[in-house]
């Protein structure tokens, strides 16, 4: 009787301990998706269906392969350019309509799409109402000890429109850009062209170092800094012309060691202009004390190769890539959007080349795409909102940087898996002996253009552009199991599962 007493007891202490196993066995990995669809029937919709990973494939078809072992560069997160004409439409909301619409933009509850980076003007840009820097003198007049430095119109729009954004988001991470140095430090005495004279190199430091400390005495702090927008652009208003030997001197001179001097955190960058010169920050950083302040280089792409980032990486892996500003429009109240060719090269191509970010230009315009200045501003720079008033609409920029942003976190990392441009491997039977395989690699492959990310809490998230006309579905393999996800020609997949 005691014995069968005790073989009782083994048996349920066998079943209890055996439960949390048969649960862990009967979890399957599922993913989750939010699709844009070029009909605009889905605009960054989440899926009701969840499709599961199966052992089973049919091998004639290859699969995108997502191997978290292989990882490359992390993450700091996607977003746009809050210029300053963004910042007046905001401050001239409703402040319970703009409540609504900064926490879907920067917030991480429900709907809302996370962004997680922001580049600021430092004074003006482009797209403005008007010109100013931070120091604005009469005519002729000088001012070396910065005694009239301050913050100026951005204290009455992007300030406290920051202060906002912190306010939902204390984490965001903000870049600093100028378009021009105060006139009377240049050479043309013009907001527009001209270079910065070398007597005032070090006034200029002090100004950066200024723009830092007063932005913090705000609560804003500020992550980095690129030197100049667009270096080689004397065209827009504001803007302002650098050599590389000048900004590699002005660096090495001035601005690491200010920086040093207060102790300052904020990451200097380089460039922040086209993919079509990678010789301009390849020469700054051949200069090993120029090269010591630098964090990284920053491009835009309204000409050259995505490619060139990787060029510049593998040049220099020591420094980080930035991706800073690219503008992205559609026409007003289109019936279908084009995300697919956008997403695929910024996004994605972005950052299979190394970018730590997604900077796109820029946040919010008017119907009419102002504000900018005359003389040089853009007048066909749409935001990714439209701002009339209290309406807000949202636009292309919009879907491709949230497709993003809500998932890829900051801190996340890219993690390899095969593209378009890899060979495929087909296994197949043997035509005359059945349970026989071949093995056949072909150069060529049908894959669409994507990347894959693994997150702080430890999901992946797939984003695949459906740059094709016929094909209609993705299929994911993912540590021996394999997954069949539809994707509509046209469309834009975000797809996320749990380890």
């Amino acid at each position: 009787m005691k014995k069968q007493k005790t073989i009782k007891y083994h048996l349920v202490l066998i079943c209890f301990l055996a439960i949390p196993f048969l649960h862990f066995a009967q979890q399957k990995r599922v993913i989750h998706s939010w699709i844009t669809t070029q009909d605009r029937s889905m605009l960054f919709q989440a899926q009701d269906s969840i499709i599961p990973f199966s052992k089973s494939t049919n091998p004639r078809y290859p699969a995108i392969i997502v191997d978290p072992v292989h990882r490359m560069q992390e993450v700091d997160g996607f977003g746009f350019a809050l210029t300053g004409g963004s910042a007046e439409l905001l401050i001239g909301m409703n402040p319970e309509k703009r409540k609504v619409i900064l926490q879907e933009l920067f917030g991480m509850h429900n709907d809302d799409i996370g962004i997680s980076f922001i580049r600021l003007s430092i004074g003006s840009s482009d797209l403005n109402s008007y010109t100013f820097s931070y120091d604005d003198l009469e005519n002729r007049e000088t001012d070396t000890e910065l005694k009239s430095f301050n913050l100026g119109q951005d204290l009455q729009d992007v300030v406290p429109v920051m202060k906002e954004i912190l306010a939902i988001n204390p984490d965001i991470k903000i870049m600093g850009s100028p378009w021009s140095a105060p006139v009377w430090m240049k050479t043309n005495q013009n907001i527009r062209g001209g270079k910065l004279k070398e007597t005032y190199y070090e006034v200029y430091a002090d100004y950066f170092v200024k723009y830092i400390l007063e932005m913090e005495k705000q609560g804003i702090p500020i992550h980095s800094i690129t030197i100049q927008n667009e270096p080689m652009n004397s065209r827009n208003t504001p803007s302002m012309s650098w050599y590389w030997y000048e900004q590699a001197g002005f660096i090495k001179n001035y601005l690491g060691p200010k920086f040093q001097e207060y102790q300052l955190d904020t990451k200097i960058i380089i460039f922040d202009h086209n993919t079509d010169r990678p010789d301009y920050p390849l020469s700054i950083l051949q200069d090993s004390l120029a090269s010591k302040y630098v964090y990284g280089s920053a491009f835009h792409n309204y000409r050259g190769n995505m490619e060139t980032m990787s060029m510049v990486h593998r040049a220099r892996p020591d420094k980080h890539i930035f991706f800073t500003e690219q503008m992205v429009t559609e026409k007003p109240n289109n019936s279908t959007i084009g995300i697919t060719d956008p997403f695929n090269r910024l996004i994605i191509q972005g950052m299979n080349n190394w970018s730590r970010n997604v900077i796109l230009w820029n946040l919010a315009a008017d119907p009419n795409n102002d504000p900018h200045t005359d003389n040089g501003g853009c007048s066909m720079c749409q935001g990714a909102l439209t701002i009339a008033g209290n309406t807000v609409s949202r636009n292309l920029a919009y879907y491709t940087i949230a497709h993003a942003s809500k998932f890829v976190r900051p801190g996340s990392t890219r993690i390899h898996t095969t593209q378009p441009t890899d060979p495929s491997v087909y296994l197949y039977e043997d035509e005359q002996r059945a349970k026989v395989n071949r093995v056949w690699e072909s150069q060529s492959s049908p894959l669409l253009p994507n990347v894959a990310f693994e997150t702080p809490k430890n999901n992946i998230v797939l984003i695949v552009s459906n740059t094709s006309s016929d094909q209609h579905s993705v299929k994911i393999q993912y540590k021996g199991e394999y997954a069949n996800v539809p994707l509509e020609p046209g469309s834009v997949g975000t797809f996320v599962w749990n380890q």
